[in-house]
């Protein structure tokens, strides 16, 4: 893990801001991902292509004219070794445009705002929705929405996921019953009301409080060890042209 988190620092993340986004799921996606992983990783492309989006327009450019980057990591449990997928983001906190002698030049991003992080939610919770009922995975009427999962391969793995995720024992005598865990004391928060860099809508939650300035290399190092496991995936445009 150390030396996974010394390579990101070291050859791969530039010496820009970077900034931590977090996504998670409602229940019945985290049930989804963990049987059919094929799905995960294409939702995971509908997420980093909104926010990179994001970034883009809220640096003024256009799609096509701006380019950023992500390291993500799949993360597939909570702190209670509860089945919890999630994803674990660490994106530049700006873009890189070419200019007119064809460098690139960073432009740096302020944190998102409140309202911007919602908005951004709702593209990815917009977008998700349509690709799952494209898949015919996805029922929604004016009322609600629900997943329809008869025409996938049954597994005995599934009924094991669908205990986890609820935190409900999955095997034995006691069957069905909550798991009991210890709830420790939540963190006091450093921002003022208003300003946690979170949002939430319909189960699925973001999160983008933390980040690291570019002078900030140790900082940086430790999101690195947190997130940096087999699952890393990378996403950097040109990287070898990026300074």
């Amino acid at each position: 893990m150390a030396d996974s988190a010394a390579l990101l620092v070291d050859e791969v993340l530039p010496r820009k801001p970077i900034r931590q986004w977090v996504l998670t799921v409602p229940f019945p996606l985290r049930f989804l991902f963990a049987a059919y992983p094929e799905l995960m990783s294409k939702v995971l492309g509908i997420v980093t292509r909104a926010v990179s989006t994001h970034l883009v327009h809220q640096a003024g450019f256009k799609k096509k004219d701006a380019h950023t980057g992500a390291v993500t990591l799949v993360q597939r449990f909570g702190s209670a070794l509860n089945l919890n997928i999630h994803f674990h983001m660490l994106f530049l906190d700006g873009v890189y445009v070419r200019d007119e002698s064809g460098n690139f030049a960073f432009h740096y991003n302020k944190a998102p705002t409140s309202d911007q992080l919602a908005a951004v939610l709702h593209t990815i919770s917009q977008r998700v929705a349509s690709f799952l009922e494209r898949r015919g995975l996805l029922e929604r009427d004016e009322d609600s929405s629900y997943l329809t999962l008869d025409g996938l391969d049954e597994d005995p793995l599934h009924d094991i996921h669908a205990h986890s995720v609820t935190y409900r024992i999955a095997m034995g005598p006691q069957r069905g019953r909550k798991v009991f865990t210890l709830q420790t004391i939540p963190p006091k928060p450093d921002l003022p009301p208003g300003f946690e860099r979170v949002a939430k809508l319909a189960g699925f939650s973001l999160h983008a409080g933390v980040a690291a300035k570019a002078h900030q290399r140790d900082k940086l190092e430790r999101l690195c060890r947190y997130i940096s496991r087999p699952a890393v995936h990378f996403n950097l445009a040109n990287p070898e042209e990026i300074d």
